[in-house]
This record gives structure tokens, C-alpha cells and sequence, in this order.
């Protein structure tokens, strides 16, 4: 049975976004193993005293039952670059445990921990290794309509009307000023700007 993950960030003692992990874990569950069962993490996420201050990731690894609750000091990368890398038969549509596909892509395609791919399939943006993409026009907010994942923290500022969903082929990113990595870590206002003069 396929393992899966969701990485929750807690800052200060604080949960977020839990309900949109709850929706996407369950969801998984339902389509993967046809379980009809719902899950709550509040109920399975109790924080160690230790990891009460600062920036935490809380990472709970599932299947058809809850297998373990990880905590871990979380600091966001520093990202300068992205190199644009096709995929055309990459799949991870759920949050798999198994990321060894893209761990290679990444591998075989940057030169330091500063630079990231961007993963083009079929013609069209989708994600980096870790984190959905989003484009900044001077006014607006986009995000590609063709990710790979729906992250929950995408999803969140899609609902709150912040980032709106745009199909956005490799051509089309001269429309843009400068790009952002958004995660369940990374909030759009926290991420860097990584200028389209440094996608390679």
C-alpha cells in the first residue's frame, strides 16, 4: 500500500491550515484505497514543548491509517535561480511518500542547492520539486491552472481570491515580472521574488 505525507506548518505553537490537509489526506484516502473513513489530524498532531516556539514542519506520514507524526525545525531555501526541465510522463497527483522521480530531475538538472527546476509537461507550467508556482504580472497574482500537486496553501489563496488560475504554456512566462515558490511553509508575502531573468 502507497505511503503518503503532509507537511503542516506550525509557527508558534500554532496550526496551519489544517482543515485544507484534512480535505486533501481524506480525499486521497478515498480515491486510493476506497476508504470512506475520515481522518481529523488535530486528533493525531500533539507538539513536543521543544518544538512550541519558531517555524516548525509537522510531517504526518499516512496510508489507510495515520503511521507516524514527525516535528523538525523548518528554514526556507534559498532559491536564486530555476532551471526549466520537460517532463512529459511525470505523474504525482497525491502526495506520495516516493518522490524519487523527482528527487532525480532535480538531480540530473541543477548544479547547486541555489537553483530549482521548473517542471514543464505537455507544453505547460507546473510546479518545482517542492513547492507550486506563482506569477506576478505587476497587478496580479497567477498560478498554473496544470499543477502537478494542488498544494493546500495554493488552494487556500486561490479560495481567498489572493492567486487565480491561469493556463500558462512555457511561451507565455514573458508575460510576467517575476515568479514565487508558495508551500504549506512558504507563504506567498514570505517567499522570495526570483525574477524571469533567472529562469534558465
Amino acid at each position: 500500500m502507497s505511503q503518503l505525507f503532509e507537511t503542516i506548518k506550525i509557527f508558534n505553537g500554532k496550526i496551519f491550515n489544517l482543515q485544507y490537509h484534512n480535505r486533501r489526506m481524506n480525499n486521497s484516502r478515498r480515491i486510493l484505497f476506497g476508504l470512506k473513513t475520515e481522518f481529523d489530524l488535530s486528533q493525531f498532531i500533539v507538539i513536543p514543548e521543544k518544538f512550541k516556539n519558531g517555524l516548525i514542519k509537522c510531517k504526518v506520514i499516512y496510508s489507510d491509517e495515520i503511521e507516524s507524526v514527525e516535528f523538525s525545525e523548518y528554514h526556507i531555501k534559498n532559491i536564486n535561480s530555476l532551471k526549466v526541465v520537460e517532463c512529459n510522463d511525470l505523474v504525482y497527483d497525491h502526495k506520495f511518500l516516493n518522490r524519487d522521480k523527482l528527487e532525480e530531475l532535480k538531480r540530473i538538472n541543477t548544479k547547486s542547492d541555489s537553483q530549482e527546476i521548473l517542471i514543464v509537461k505537455n507544453g505547460f507550467i507546473t510546479d518545482t520539486t517542492y513547492s507550486n508556482v506563482v506569477l506576478s504580472d505587476g497587478t496580479k497574482w497567477f498560478t498554473p491552472s496544470t499543477p502537478l500537486l494542488k498544494g493546500t496553501k495554493r488552494t487556500s489563496l486561490i479560495d481567498k481570491g489572493v492567486i487565480h488560475e491561469e493556463e500558462i504554456g512555457l511561451k507565455d512566462l514573458k508575460k510576467f515580472s517575476y515568479l514565487k515558490l508558495i508551500n504549506a511553509m512558504i507563504d506567498l508575502d514570505e517567499s522570495p521574488e526570483i525574477y524571469l531573468e533567472s529562469v534558465i
